[in-house]
């Protein structure tokens, strides 16, 4: 899968600059793709699609992000298909360095995302899908460690709500999405799954603003609530981006990210940086 992500991120970089993708939707209102691998902002899941396909087209999308705070680091690599603009599966891997504890936590995660209802650009009340996600430890001796009622493996159901605003704010338009998610995920599932604190899901509210200031760049911010079922004081997630969309075929993201409370270590605050392309 590693292999796979990067391979198809190199093309699609090679490929940006001479290929005109599908015709489709408007630049820059496809999203990104987040930390789980799902099409969206950075750390929220949007109920848009990955990639720029139309209702006849299919696309492929990879994404690579890091993101170090203070006292940890996380690299992240992911793929997906995007079929007819209905259907979204997507795969990712998370490495998880622990720097304080000389280790290295694994992560994989497959997602599949289902255009409900509408079209977050031309629907009165945008676009909805529906989205899962299983999440697998391959080493869960940290989570086990901090208690965790699950130490291997997790899911996460979510509904996303999108709607883009064209030329709503001075003439710029604009995005806004609503994630609901039921979660029993520490840490995004890096500590594992429920805890002494809560052993049932929690139903955990996420939400994106963005501004598109041409065709090409964007900036906005994101909210992620986070249950804090292990008793650590886990913090919601928030973070302030800007993305510049030179084409519909790469885009690159950086954020600064506020992850609060992880694992105890408090403050954790740092750069989000995340490359991804497609091809249709």
């Amino acid at each position: 899968m590693i292999r796979f992500a990067l391979i198809l991120l190199y093309l699609s970089l090679a490929w940006a600059c001479d290929s005109n993708a599908a015709d489709g939707k408007l630049i820059g209102t496809a999203g990104l793709m987040q930390l789980e691998g799902a099409g969206g902002g950075g750390i929220v899941p949007w109920a848009t699609l990955s990639g720029y396909d139309s209702r006849d087209e299919i696309s492929v999308n990879a994404m690579a992000t890091r993101v170090e705070v203070n006292d940890f680091r996380l690299n992240v690599l992911g793929a997906s298909v995007s079929i007819y603009d209905k259907l979204e599966v997507s795969v990712a891997q998370h490495l998880f360095d622990v720097p304080a504890l000389n280790t290295q936590i694994e992560q994989q995660i497959v997602g599949v995302k289902y255009r409900v209802y509408g079209d977050a650009v031309y629907s009165r009340f945008g676009q909805v899908s529906a989205g899962w996600m299983h999440k697998r430890l391959k080493d869960g001796d940290v989570a086990d460690l901090l208690g965790a009622q699950n130490a291997e493996r997790g899911n996460d159901f979510y509904i996303a709500a999108t709607k883009i605003h064209l030329g709503a704010l001075a003439g710029y338009n604009i995005v806004h999405n609503i994630t609901a998610r039921a979660t029993k995920a520490n840490q995004l599932g890096l500590l594992g799954f429920g805890g002494l604190n809560n052993e049932s899901y929690k139903i955990m509210f996420e939400g994106s603003f963005g501004v598109l200031l041409s065709r090409h760049l964007a900036i906005g911010a994101e909210f992620r609530q986070k249950p804090d079922s292990l008793g650590l004081g886990e913090e919601h997630w928030r973070d302030v981006f800007v993305a510049y969309i030179p084409n519909k075929n790469f885009n690159v993201t950086v954020a600064w990210a506020d992850l609060g409370s992880i694992a105890g270590g408090p403050q954790q605050q740092g750069i989000y940086l995340s490359l991804s392309g497609s091809l249709q």
